[in-house]
């Protein structure tokens, strides 16, 4: 297949994939920086885009859940917005690295003090935490998004299995099983022999994806070169004609 067509065919296949997948971006979601492993700690990324073509969002709201509340909750500073932590209370303590935790974080606000997200737009609110709960599939975050007329978008619906998803769901986070015995994943400014491993495996990826761009270009080449060679060849061969015919003459 030529590489115009390969373009071409690839462009095409990119294009269908955001068309299918459009719908999920509409939505306030929640996605992990890697893996979010049960027991262990995660950066993620709370993906807000703009809805509307007549306002801005200027406020986000996430709500951190009760009965599986998380000890640990950083939210990385998103320039441009504003940043508010809500803390509650527990009934019973949490236990982290030896520490007594009796009140955790319940709510993160972001507010923006410029323009906020604007129509056609996207904005990621980074958040480390953990530990994950060991004994669940998934975190579920309810999220308020309000624009800049007022609206308010309450992103709250949990989606229940073997049902239509919602027109409101809330973000939820999956959460993966714990591999090799290790429990904890690395926060934000934390090291952890999970982030060691992952970082052999990802060098492995990015030199295999090298590789194969390489290995592609050597061929492009490769051929060029025997097309180039094989013209010079016969040039050479059809002047050695001219040639022995003008002595003749």
């Amino acid at each position: 297949m030529k590489a115009s067509r390969l373009a071409a065919v690839a462009a095409g296949s990119a294009v269908a994939v955001f068309a299918l997948s459009s719908p999920a971006f509409a939505h306030v979601t929640v996605q992990p920086e890697g893996t979010a492993a049960k027991g262990g700690y995660a950066v993620v990324n709370f993906r807000v885009p703009n809805e509307r073509d007549n306002a801005s969002t200027v406020k986000l709201e996430v709500n951190f859940p009760t009965d599986t509340p998380l000890a640990s909750v950083l939210p990385q500073d998103v320039p441009g917005w504003k940043i508010a932590i809500t803390k509650s209370k527990l009934a019973k303590p949490l236990d982290l690295h030896g520490r007594q935790i009796s009140e955790v974080v319940s709510k993160v606000t972001w507010t923006a003090d410029g323009k906020g997200i604007e129509p056609g737009r996207l904005q990621q609110f980074p958040v480390s935490m953990g530990a994950l709960p060991e004994k669940a599939d998934q975190v579920v975050f309810k999220a308020i998004q309000t624009y800049s007329n007022k609206e308010v978008v309450r992103w709250i619906e949990v989606q229940e299995k073997g049902k239509e998803e919602p027109d409101t769901p809330a973000p939820a986070l999956a959460l993966s099983d714990a591999a090799d015995g290790h429990s904890h994943g690395a926060a934000a400014g934390d090291s952890s022999d999970d982030a060691d491993d992952a970082k052999p495996a990802a060098a492995a990826t990015e030199a295999s994806d090298s590789s194969g761009g390489s290995d592609t270009t050597a061929r492009v080449l490769g051929v060029v070169g025997i097309v180039v060679g094989a013209a010079g060849v016969a040039y050479g061969v059809l002047a050695g004609r001219r040639r022995a015919d003008s002595s003749a003459s």
